[in-house]
Protein backbone atom coordinates (compact mmCIF):
# COMPACT_ATOMS: atom_id res chain seq x y z
CA UNK A 1 0.00 0.00 0.00
CA UNK A 2 1.56 3.41 -1.05
CA UNK A 3 2.11 5.95 1.63
CA UNK A 4 -0.65 8.83 1.60
CA UNK A 5 1.15 12.03 0.33
CA UNK A 6 -0.14 15.67 1.11
CA UNK A 7 1.37 19.04 -0.04
CA UNK A 8 3.05 20.66 3.18
CA UNK A 9 0.65 23.39 4.51
CA UNK A 10 1.84 26.99 3.45
CA UNK A 11 0.63 30.18 5.67
CA UNK A 12 1.49 30.54 9.05
CA UNK A 13 0.83 28.06 11.65
CA UNK A 14 -0.78 28.13 15.03
CA UNK A 15 1.97 26.49 17.96
CA UNK A 16 1.76 25.05 21.50
CA UNK A 17 4.74 24.52 23.75
CA UNK A 18 6.89 25.93 20.77
CA UNK A 19 5.37 23.14 18.11
CA UNK A 20 3.11 23.63 15.30
CA UNK A 21 -0.51 22.83 15.82
CA UNK A 22 -2.34 22.17 12.22
CA UNK A 23 -5.72 21.33 11.50
CA UNK A 24 -6.91 20.17 7.88
CA UNK A 25 -10.87 20.04 7.52
CA UNK A 26 -11.54 16.78 10.82
CA UNK A 27 -7.73 16.11 10.79
CA UNK A 28 -5.62 18.30 14.26
CA UNK A 29 -1.61 17.52 13.93
CA UNK A 30 0.54 18.27 16.36
CA UNK A 31 4.39 18.41 16.82
CA UNK A 32 7.38 18.75 14.44
CA UNK A 33 8.04 15.71 12.03
CA UNK A 34 11.64 15.93 12.94
CA UNK A 35 11.52 14.26 16.25
CA UNK A 36 10.63 10.70 16.87
CA UNK A 37 7.17 11.07 16.77
CA UNK A 38 3.66 13.26 16.47
CA UNK A 39 0.20 13.86 18.30
CA UNK A 40 -2.68 13.02 15.67
CA UNK A 41 -6.29 13.73 16.29
CA UNK A 42 -9.19 12.66 13.72
CA UNK A 43 -12.59 13.79 14.66
CA UNK A 44 -14.99 11.16 14.29
CA UNK A 45 -18.49 12.39 15.09
CA UNK A 46 -19.86 16.16 16.49
CA UNK A 47 -22.54 16.74 18.69
CA UNK A 48 -24.41 20.53 19.21
CA UNK A 49 -23.65 22.55 22.63
CA UNK A 50 -25.67 25.50 22.98
CA UNK A 51 -26.49 25.54 19.58
CA UNK A 52 -22.34 25.29 18.41
CA UNK A 53 -21.43 22.46 16.57
CA UNK A 54 -18.45 21.12 18.36
CA UNK A 55 -16.08 17.78 17.47
CA UNK A 56 -17.93 14.84 20.30
CA UNK A 57 -15.74 11.36 19.55
CA UNK A 58 -11.78 12.00 18.85
CA UNK A 59 -9.50 9.11 17.82
CA UNK A 60 -6.07 9.93 19.13
CA UNK A 61 -2.67 8.42 17.66
CA UNK A 62 0.61 9.04 18.29
CA UNK A 63 2.77 8.20 15.37
CA UNK A 64 6.40 7.24 15.08
CA UNK A 65 7.25 10.60 12.37
CA UNK A 66 9.44 8.54 10.07
CA UNK A 67 7.73 4.88 9.64
CA UNK A 68 3.62 6.63 10.86
CA UNK A 69 3.42 3.29 12.92
CA UNK A 70 0.95 3.36 15.52
CA UNK A 71 2.60 4.00 19.27
CA UNK A 72 -0.23 4.75 21.38
CA UNK A 73 -3.92 4.58 19.96
CA UNK A 74 -7.31 5.57 22.29
CA UNK A 75 -10.41 7.77 21.61
CA UNK A 76 -12.16 10.16 23.93
CA UNK A 77 -14.83 11.82 24.24
CA UNK A 78 -14.45 15.57 23.44
CA UNK A 79 -11.47 17.82 22.57
CA UNK A 80 -9.75 19.18 25.76
CA UNK A 81 -10.31 15.05 27.05
CA UNK A 82 -8.51 14.22 23.85
CA UNK A 83 -5.88 16.94 23.96
CA UNK A 84 -5.36 16.37 27.32
CA UNK A 85 -4.61 12.34 27.31
CA UNK A 86 -2.68 12.31 23.67
CA UNK A 87 0.10 15.08 25.26
CA UNK A 88 0.51 13.05 27.97
CA UNK A 89 1.47 9.96 25.87
CA UNK A 90 3.17 11.71 23.41
CA UNK A 91 5.60 13.52 25.91
CA UNK A 92 6.29 10.46 27.61
CA UNK A 93 7.07 8.92 23.93
CA UNK A 94 9.30 11.87 22.64
CA UNK A 95 11.29 12.26 26.63
CA UNK A 96 11.76 7.69 26.01
CA UNK A 97 13.57 8.41 22.81
CA UNK A 98 16.55 10.94 24.85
Amino acid sequence: MAAETRKQATGSYLYYKNKPLVREKDTICYGDFSERCVLLFEIMSYTEKNGIKVPGKILIQVLESESGAILKQADKDGLHDAFTYGMFWYEKFLSEAK
